[in-house]
């Protein structure tokens, strides 16, 4: 059941005026974002610790959440990423024999604000109709608000476009990284036999897009999202991998699209994008993004993959999309939406280079999505034949 105090210790405003109260848990204070909603029914630390939420505070439609607690596995970076959380429920006492920290704790720790006993139906439905919101949540154990000063910030607020946020969420310098998947009963194991050298672009990337590059036999370099072309290029890679990130694909694009072009025009290595990094891709072959009314935050995504028929369930974040109807010649469409038709996948005709929006590492289906990791090795294996 939702809880109700006396008086409510947090407080989220629309910046259409609209309010909602809670009880705040987590860290206290004050932040802006973008509102979205995502209909994941787990996964919640993962979420949270997605660099592509940067800006973004998170409704959940799933009441339970906290159930599992949290664990240092689970982390796709270091910290949150998301700007805060909101729940239908409290978090009780976390139940899982995986589970280290409670929910409320850990977001304490990390400096997220949150807030839970909101209708997050009625919340959701209003980010469906009227778009993604931008709001200011408030958490105040003394339950002192001004409401006025919380509307006025979330007016204040400048959205998502236009706004490269790549730069704020991706690497400081290039590292290694040899961790594979996780798996019973040994965990993440190290890689100890790659077959192929990797340059990863870092753009904000989840920790298990990497695990699922090193488990597909590579031997992965991560670099700064503003990395050039000759500094990948002096790594002698067999690939070349574009990750998943926040923000506006076109403002990233300023200076990710002339690499990638480079790379195109300049070599034959095969080249793979996750979510922005298939935004870049569509944007360096001359196709054009878009923003999104609310986007698509969740693990429920159907998915056609048009060149074998098959339907894939997949992990989806984002809140801008590559408009299908913008794709070049020598551009195919290998995947969309069973939702609303947007697109999903793209490749390069002749070309081992391809990308999709979803995310084949999140394993909702649960694998359904894997063999595209598995297919970039196979084309770096084609290509030293």
């Amino acid at each position: 059941m939702t809880f109700t105090p006396d008086r409510p210790t947090a407080c989220l405003a629309l910046a259409d005026g609209t309010l909602f109260y809670g009880i705040g848990f987590g860290a206290t204070g004050q932040t802006v974002a973008e509102l979205c909603f995502n209909t994941a029914m787990t996964g919640y630390q993962e979420i949270m610790t997605d660099p592509s939420y940067a800006g973004q505070v998170v409704t959940f439609t799933f009441p339970h959440i906290g159930n599992v607690g949290v664990n240092p596995d689970d982390d796709e970076t270091a910290e949150p990423v998301a700007a805060g959380m909101v729940v239908k429920w409290m978090p009780t006492d976390p139940s899982n024999w995986r589970s280290v920290q409670g929910l409320d704790t850990w977001l304490a720790a990390r400096g997220r604000i949150a807030i839970g006993g909101v209708d997050t139906r009625r919340l959701t439905r209003a980010i469906r109709q009227s778009g993604a919101p931008h709001v200011a949540l408030a958490h105040d154990p003394e339950g002192d608000f001004d409401t006025d000063a919380l509307i006025a910030a979330a007016r204040e607020f400048v959205g998502l476009e236009g706004l490269d946020l790549a730069r704020d969420v991706t690497c400081a310098q290039s590292y290694r990284w040899n961790e594979m998947r996780w798996a019973w009963p040994d965990g993440h194991q190290p890689q100890t036999d790659p077959q192929h050298k990797v340059v990863a672009i870092d753009y904000g990337a989840k920790r298990n897009i990497l695990r699922c590059l090193a488990s597909a036999g590579c031997d992965v370099t991560v670099l700064p999202a503003t990395a050039s072309y000759d500094d990948i290029m002096a790594h002698d890679p067999d690939g070349v991998f574009l990750s998943n990130g926040p923000g506006d694909p076109a403002a990233t694009g300023v200076y990710a699209v002339p690499m990638i072009r480079d790379i195109m025009d300049k070599t034959d290595l095969p080249m793979f994008g996750i979510c922005l990094g298939h935004q870049m891709l569509a944007l360096a072959l001359g196709a054009r993004t878009v923003k999104m009314n609310h986007g698509h935050h969740g693990a429920n995504h159907p998915v056609k993959d048009h060149d074998t028929g098959k339907v894939e369930i997949t992990s989806m974040n984002h809140g801008f999309a590559v408009d299908g109807q913008s794709l070049p010649n020598g551009v195919v469409e290998t995947h969309t939406s069973l939702f609303d038709g947007s697109n999903c996948g793209i490749r390069l005709d002749g070309r081992p280079v391809y990308s999709v929006q979803h995310h084949p590492e999140a394993s909702p289906g649960p694998q359904d999505s894997f063999y595209l990791f598995e297919r970039f090795a196979k084309a770096m294996a084609d290509r030293r034949v």
